[in-house]
């Protein structure tokens, strides 16, 4: 029998008048009653018939009398609950668009069960089990489904450790006392605790040391509330349906999610080195520089990027022919190729309104862009000046961007795409450029020369203005986007779709790049994404600020993305906006070189940032990305096994260590996986850094090899300015190469072995390989053990290199966990070099 089986009871009042005191704005509505309960044959799940207990509340929309309940326990770990109209009138998203696994391949039935009520003055609600605790709780509150205000409120424990639910420049440990998390995919620069670029609604609680997880699967704006000891969502529109994955463990919820809604893409090697970008550069010579700067400052620099200065106006799959004329930018891809660098540019939505421009007017032949109420094309106003936006939906949109794109490639096939503006971002409300003459373009600086006025605020269309306000940073849902009342090619307007367009961009994108070159792995980064979007592509944090803060941020900012099922994952090193500072600089490189995407980028107008700009952040750059190229291995074997079961590569230590109460909240360090511990400086002027380790392991310093037992306290460490703090964890076994100034020459190097021993003389760890580039070809996954006294290898070993593993470094701790010691002591601490040159060949058993 499985353990997941439905729990159904109709029960009478519990917790009556418990709502009373949650002055929510449902407080007064009705709720539904059951009835027409029918078991599955399987006995997994069932239906059952919702209607309106009472009179319509019609608080913010009008109320829907019958509904349909459909539970079921699935594979995967996972139970869901949908409701939604029985008349099926309600927007849901559909499957094409985000391809959910309804047909899980893991093994496990989710040890989770469901339990609902009928209150006399609440009506339905339900209860998610995890033996005897319930893990989502609606008892004693009304659910609330109208045409444009769905309500569904969960208890959840006093000062409950919650994470997840954005995109939001927010601690990692979410603010359940009275904080609202705003679901509406915006272009905003990074502003603290409000909505940004990204529409994700699943989140996390560790409960107890163990974890649970929900995610709502709806499209539509919406705000997730947490107060008065509840969770509750208020979404404008749409149905509810929620998948709740049972854990237990912070890596089970993440791979029970990321097998629903799709699994991070599997990156190719070489986006592991570091990236360098700038808006603002003038030409293809200062590009050229920046290049040739690096390699003198033996800064190892592996992509280059080229943002919007290289188009011709800002139009798409153009190019400036006074700054960035075509055959210089092949030049350059060239002689990047030439010492193993790579290149990568950027491609917006937004499409120039202009008879003389190709991908305008074949767009506008072929139908292909969003419209206005009355038919005409939907005009915005981009970069570019006036713009038209592509329809995901429309039928022929994804052969004409892949046409637009083949163009594009044939003149410059570039290693990667950057789609950036994609929310879609647009800087007048409405289609501001309907009533202007076609072939107008404004003067650039138009933006700020000639500010287009919003048009007056229509309350009385709904869906610019719906009677619920969600928390949205503009003054309408409109601002600063594609207006809500446009219509697609389906006939749905953007108000129900909005959240879905980065989404659907990077789809069409990332199919273009798999079909241009057949089975190499399209590299794809995003700034607006969904539930999903991790198959297609990968994310930076958008448009920071240079300052201390900000650099915190990037921490949480980067974890959540790993829940997100986007691992793949930075901020902008030394800050997007304003100008860094030298000290600022050295901290951010020291940080950032650990970021799963290690990029600096920075914006226009301020002074420039490269990493050899000053002395100091070159030496720490140096520093920091000697330690991360022998970490390639490394890392590239925590990405291939994100891509199988989801595990994020950057992980807050609450996953690694989730029974630890004093780690619940901490987000000023992180891991690389399971074995490397980084404890950044974080705040100006700061020379040591308070730095946690959890007992009952053992750690030991990077660059002394000296080990120590945890004491699940903070610990005082020296922080120079050109050093940062890493650790390894005891029971390690790391897979390291000999650093070089490419992804490409490192890789080709020979092997160490780093054995941090445990305090039972234990340790383990494993090793991924293929070319590297490959979406199906061979492979070997190696698995390394020690007892302490021999090193076993076993696994899979079809991937063949010229690489051997040439040294052993064997490290054990020092000390007792009564007696720890911080330093080597000559005695009790011993450091074991071997050195062979006919160590075993990795491709070989």
């Amino acid at each position: 029998m499985r353990s997941g089986l439905l729990l159904l009871a109709v029960l009478s009042a519990v917790s009556a008048g418990a709502y009373d005191n949650v002055k929510y704005p449902a407080h007064d509505c009705p709720g539904y009653n059951v009835n027409n309960i029918v078991n599955s044959a399987d006995n997994s799940g069932f239906t059952a018939d919702l209607y309106l207990a009472g009179s319509p509340c019609n608080i913010y929309g009008i109320d829907i009398q019958n509904l349909t309940l459909t539970v079921s326990v699935e594979k995967g770990n996972k139970l869901s609950v949908l409701i939604e109209d029985r008349d099926k009138k309600q927007f849901q998203i559909p499957p094409n668009v985000v391809q959910l696994n309804q047909e899980s391949n893991l093994d496990s039935f989710a040890d989770l069960t469901f339990k609902h009520t009928v209150d006399p003055k609440t009506g339905f609600g339900f209860q998610i089990l995890r033996g005897s605790d319930a893990i989502f709780d609606t008892f004693g509150y009304p659910l609330v489904f109208e045409d444009q205000y769905i309500e569904l409120t969960s208890r959840i424990p006093h000062n409950a450790n919650i994470y997840g639910m954005g995109e939001t420049p927010d601690y990692f440990k979410r603010d359940n006392s009275n904080s609202t998390k705003t679901i509406w995919a915006r272009d905003a620069g990074d502003p603290f605790r409000q909505n940004v670029y990204g529409s994700h609604t699943v989140y996390m609680e560790n409960r107890g040391g163990k974890f649970h997880g929900a995610y709502m699967h709806n499209s539509h704006g919406m705000d997730i509330v947490m107060v008065y000891d509840t969770i509750q969502y208020r979404m404008l529109g749409g149905v509810i349906d929620m998948s709740f994955f049972g854990g237990p463990s912070a890596y089970d919820v993440i791979n029970s999610y990321t097998d629903f809604v799709g699994r991070p893409n599997k990156i190719p090697y070489w986006v592991l080195g570091l990236h360098n970008c700038r808006w603002g550069y003038q030409n293809i010579d200062e590009v050229d520089q920046v290049i040739a700067n690096y390699s003198k400052a033996n800064i190892p620099l592996e992509v280059m990027w080229i943002d919007i200065d290289s188009m011709e106006g800002f139009k798409d799959f153009t190019f400036d022919p006074v700054n960035f004329p075509l055959p210089r930018i092949q030049n350059t891809y060239k002689n990047l190729h030439e010492k193993n660098q790579k290149l990568v540019m950027m491609v917006n939505p937004a499409i120039q309104r202009n008879s003389s421009y190709g991908p305008y007017t074949r767009g506008l032949e072929q139908n292909t862009f969003v419209k206005n109420l009355d038919g005409s094309t939907y005009i915005g106003e981009v970069w570019p000046g006036y713009t038209a936006y592509p329809d995901w939906f429309a039928a022929n949109t994804t052969s004409w961007w892949h046409s637009e794109f083949q163009r594009f490639y044939n003149d410059i096939p570039l290693d990667g795409v950057w789609v950036d503006m994609n929310e879609a971002s647009s800087f007048c409300i409405g289609s501001c450029g309907s009533n202007v003459p076609e072939d107008v373009i404004p003067e650039y600086p138009w933006e700020a020369a000639n500010p287009l006025p919003n048009r007056p605020l229509d309350k009385s269309n709904l869906l610019l203005n719906p009677k619920y306000a969600i928390h949205n940073g503009y003054s309408e849902i409109s601002e600063k986007g594609i207006e809500t009342i446009a219509i697609h090619a389906n006939g749905v307007q953007e108000y129900h779709v909005h959240n879905l367009y980065g989404h659907m961009m990077t789809q069409t994108t990332h199919s273009f790049l798999e079909a241009f070159r057949p089975n190499v792995r399209p590299f794809l980064l995003s700034r607006s994404t969904f539930a999903g979007t991790g198959r297609y592509a990968n994310h930076w944090n958008g448009d920071n600020n240079s300052d201390w803060f900000q650099l915190h941020i990037s921490i949480p900012s980067m974890l959540d993305f790993g829940i997100f099922g986007i691992p793949f994952v930075g901020s902008d090193i030394c800050g997007f906006f304003s100008n860094t500072t030298e000290q600022l600089c050295n901290r951010w490189v020291e940080l950032g070189a650990f970021y799963p995407f290690s990029r600096v980028h920075n914006a226009k107008g301020n002074i420039p940032q490269e990493l050899y700009r000053w002395d100091s952040v070159a030496e720490s750059a140096r520093i920091a990305y000697n330690i991360r190229y022998q970490l390639l291995p490394y890392y590239y074997t925590n990405f291939y096994t994100a891509s199988t079961i989801g595990s994020p590569v950057a992980r807050p230590l609450t996953f690694e260590f989730p029974a630890d109460t004093n780690l619940f909240n901490n987000d000023l360090q992180f891991m690389v996986g399971e074995s490397i511990l980084i404890s950044p400086v974080l705040f100006e002027n700061a020379t040591s850094v308070d730095a946690y380790f959890p007992g009952s392991t053992i750690w030991y310093d990077w660059y002394t090899h000296s080990g120590f037992y945890g004491q699940s306290k903070n610990v005082t460490l020296d922080a120079p300015l050109n050093h940062i703090n890493v650790h390894i964890r005891g029971g390690s076994i790391i897979p390291t190469q000999d650093p070089a100034m490419t992804v490409e020459a490192t890789i080709a190097s020979n092997f160490t072995l780093i054995i941090a021993l445990d305090d039972d003389s234990t340790a383990s760890g494993s090793l991924y390989l293929d070319d590297g580039i490959s979406v199906v070809g061979s492979s070997s996954l190696i698995n390394f053990s020690t007892d302490g006294e021999s090193l076993v290898l076993d696994g899979s070993f079809g991937y063949h290199v010229d690489n051997y593993i040439t040294k052993v470094i064997m490290m054990y701790p020092c000390g007792t966990p009564e007696n720890p010691s911080f330093s080597v002591d000559t005695i009790d601490c011993v450091e074991i070099s071997l050195n062979s040159k006919s160590t075993t060949e990795l491709f070989s058993s």
